[in-house]
């Protein structure tokens, strides 16, 4: 009986598990040149564009270019995904993020502020860029 009784009082006293808030919704990226649209993928959230706000001087599609896969150097940049596997971590969710601008794909992190914004950080190592994207309603 005292077995259960210090079983019990020990679940108590562990604190409960937090869950990062939700990420899903359409929001405008940092440099206001895209919209980045993220919901689930699977057990997973993955985030893709879906609009570029600003074209190109030449005014074609923006492409892939610096993929350092060649045979994906000339895909659309609009519908591509660009977050991927985010699962909940806690207070923020981990993932990856891929940067079209630099053809790399980095370790990520988002957590939805207090504020409504979304924190975006890409991470080579200990060392992490972060970004702001702002929620469209």
């Amino acid at each position: 009986m005292r077995y259960i009784f210090l079983c019990g009082l020990m679940f108590s006293l562990t604190s409960p598990a937090f869950a990062a808030a939700p990420i899903a919704g359409r929001w405008l990226t940092t440099e206001k040149d895209s919209i980045i649209e993220i919901g689930a993928c699977g057990p997973a959230q993955c985030g893709k564009i879906a609009k570029i706000l600003k074209g190109t001087p030449d005014g074609k599609p923006a492409v892939d270019s610096n993929n350092p896969n060649p045979s994906l150097r000339n895909r659309p940049i609009q519908g591509m995904v660009l977050l991927s596997g985010f699962t909940d971590a806690g207070t923020e969710w981990k993932g990856t993020i891929y940067d079209p601008r630099a053809g790399k794909t980095y370790k990520s992190y988002l957590a939805r502020l207090a504020n409504g914004t979304l924190r975006v950080k890409g991470c080579v190592g200990p060392f992490c860029k972060t970004f702001i994207y702002t929620a469209i309603k």
